[in-house]
């Protein structure tokens, strides 16, 4: 059996009243997955629909970009994102729809709870751009991803972190018997104050929390490492009980395609965006936010999805080989229905494929 050690870590979320305690999996109860497949989505949308939406960044980029007044519905603009608290605000009844990485609809199925990918944003060149840095910690003498071999790495299971770990492994001819994995949610500041403090020999950390680990640590020896693997699929993630139904159906597309636009916005316009959104909105320096600006490259989003399928199945099968769960079909996460939305709503602007 793999080494699996625990750390406590407490975190307040001053978001929504919704708990989050812990970054293993639920117990697994296999959500259905309604088929939405053959119901039309009204050509329409009525102007008294609301969805409760939690995208930050979304709502910010449609307030710089000037297009939130435009929006054909009622919006109640939830202030959460990503996997954890989405889905434990979703089974609250709390919010129809969120911006997410790919492994949180893959849990949610796991865990009886069914949702559906509406929209996905890729990154150009996405090697180059990663979202994910792995981090070491100073003294631990790794080098490459073989060296990896016998160390102590921050695995938090239900996140995109946790998946990335088993991808590194898997692409380093590692397993988890050859490793000590530490359970550790990756909230906030955690992981790069775990690789400081020494808890752990390696983490995967993203966005500023690599310039500030780099920053701080860096004089002891704390380095990064690119672990050369794709892991830059994002989507809005919503739940099937709200584009089952007809008059959200139609606003969940409307708002998919204000999202592609706003994407395009942010890409154009990259001064706006990092006083608008890095500085003023995050609290963070100009410096951190030309350097988010930069390291995310620019957006891919595409009109086809059956690549972006196959890869989400090529993560469920590993996650069911390496966390003794069911496999299953991955485009039963995919509400294909909207595949073509944001393509077709940025078309001739540089960002579809």
């Amino acid at each position: 059996m793999p080494v699996l050690r625990r750390l406590a870590v407490m975190a307040a979320l001053s978001v929504l009243p919704l708990a989050v305690t812990s970054c293993a999996p639920p117990a697994q109860s296999t959500a259905s997955s309604k088929d939405v497949s053959a119901e039309k989505i009204p050509a329409e949308v009525s102007g008294d629909t609301t969805l409760t939406v939690g995208a930050p960044e979304l709502k910010v980029a449609l307030e710089l970009s000037g297009q939130i007044d435009e929006l054909p519905f009622k919006v109640e603009w939830a202030n959460i994102s990503g996997g954890p608290k989405c889905s434990e605000a979703f089974r609250a009844g709390a919010l129809d729809i969120c911006s997410a990485a790919e492994i949180p609809s893959i849990h949610a199925h796991w865990t009886g709870l069914d949702t559906k990918l509406v929209a996905t944003e890729l990154r150009e060149d996405p090697v180059a751009h990663p979202i994910y840095e792995l981090g070491i910690a100073p003294g631990a003498d790794i080098g490459t991803l073989e060296d990896l071999r016998g160390k102590k790495i921050a695995y938090s299971p239900g996140q995109a972190q946790g998946t990335l770990v088993l991808r590194i492994l898997a692409e380093a001819g590692l397993t988890q018997e050859d490793v000590e994995l530490v359970e550790l949610a990756s909230t906030d500041d955690v992981y790069p104050t775990a690789l400081g403090n020494k808890q752990v020999d390696a983490a995967p950390i993203g966005g500023v929390n690599i310039k500030r680990y780099l920053t701080k640590y860096g004089a002891d020896g704390g380095t990064t490492l690119a672990h050369g693997l794709r892991d830059d699929p994002t989507h809005l993630w919503a739940l099937t009980e709200t584009v089952a139904d007809a008059r959200k159906s139609a606003a969940v597309r409307e708002l998919i395609r204000f999202w592609a636009r706003a994407v395009v916005w942010v890409d154009e316009h990259p001064e706006e965006w990092i006083e608008g959104w890095y500085v003023e909105d995050q609290g963070l320096s100009r410096e951190d936010g030309e350097y988010l600006v930069q390291q995310k490259g620019h957006p891919d989003i595409p009109a086809d999805w059956d690549d972006v399928i196959e890869r989400q199945q090529q993560t469920v099968d590993l996650l069911a080989r390496e966390q003794d769960r069911e496999a299953f079909e991955a485009d039963v996460l995919f509400d294909r229905r909207y595949e073509s939305v944001a393509a077709e709503a940025v078309a001739g602007e540089g960002t579809s494929s």
